[in-house]
């Protein structure tokens, strides 16, 4: 795949010289900025995905965004092929409908471990369905099925179904919910983004995944080590894809589990990039982000094209 660079946006501006004009070019120059003034931006226009203001770093680190958000109790009782869970959506309606995503937790956890990302992610401009799973101690294997099973759930008879564009979805997982990520990738490759957050899995190769995927590894993982799991996965994607790798620096295999900055902002950013198709956050991923206090290493393709 060829990677082109990005155009930068235009922005309309207007400069009044003060200058003697005559009164029929002075009438003419009133009425085209009046007109300018009542067309709709050419930013808004070229991407009817966007949600929110443009981002800046402090808005993309923040732990809540610009959306207020709801939450809906899914029993485990009112579903099936998967274990129930909690929707979290943005509560405004002029904005239309926002992509989704599905979040699993990982093996012998609930979606406790992972609730924290429900509000921050919906807080931005999606709705996200953080999933119990039939049984604690489901595989990466059955953990994609229900991945895929809560999204047509979301998108077909939940409560929210009307707020959810059907056809700009992701996954997201932990430790085996990350490797059931990586499943549900392969087995629906419409998926538009999937984030494997310090997954485990016993299949290491992924050349079939065509959604654009973000790995999430951490350097003190003794349970799914990175040069196990996290970097094989990312450095066995297609080389064409839309893809990086983000390791995180003094982290643990449970780190996904609580609250963090650095997942939250490039989740984020990867989510809105590609479910959203919000090239504003492209500044986010490219160039790559350059080893810090907490990233211990961060490898991509770029610029992305997807």
């Amino acid at each position: 795949m060829r990677h082109l660079p990005l155009l930068p946006r235009r922005r309309a501006t207007a400069k009044f010289r003060s200058r003697t004009v005559r009164t029929g070019l002075a009438s003419t120059l009133l009425a085209g900025a009046l007109c300018t003034a009542l067309i709709p931006s050419a930013h808004a226009a070229d991407n009817p995905y966007e949600r929110g203001p443009a981002p800046t770093v402090a808005s993309i680190e923040a732990s809540r965004g610009t959306y207020a958000v709801g939450q809906a109790t899914v029993s485990s009782l009112s579903v099936s092929g998967f274990g129930g869970g909690t929707i979290y959506y943005p509560t405004a309606t002029a904005d239309g409908t926002f992509g989704a995503i599905a979040i699993s937790p990982g093996f012998t956890a609930s979606q406790s471990t992972i609730a924290w990302l429900g509000p921050r992610l919906a807080s931005q401009g999606f709705v996200v369905f953080t999933i119990d799973t039939n049984s604690r101690y489901d595989q990466p294997s059955s953990r994609g099925e229900q991945l895929l099973a809560a999204l047509d759930y979301l998108t077909g008879s939940s409560a929210v179904r009307t707020r959810v564009d059907s056809t700009r979805l992701g996954v997201m997982g932990h430790s085996m919910g990350g490797g059931g990520a990586l499943e549900a990738a392969k087995t629906r490759p419409s998926l538009q983004a999937a984030i494997p957050l310090t997954g485990w899995n016993t299949d290491k190769t992924w050349s079939e995944v065509r959604t654009p995927t973000l790995v999430v590894g951490a350097d003190g993982d003794t349970i799914a080590p990175v040069s196990s799991h996290s970097e094989p996965f990312y450095t066995s994607l297609p080389s064409t894809l839309d893809k990086a790798y983000l390791e995180l620096n003094g982290a643990t295999h449970t780190t996904p589990n609580t609250s963090n900055t650095t997942i939250a902002k490039y989740s984020l950013s990867w989510l809105k990039r590609f479910i959203d198709n919000d090239t504003r956050y492209e500044q986010f991923l490219c160039p790559l982000p350059r080893p810090s206090l907490t990233i211990e290493e961060y490898r991509g393709t770029c610029p992305h094209t997807s």
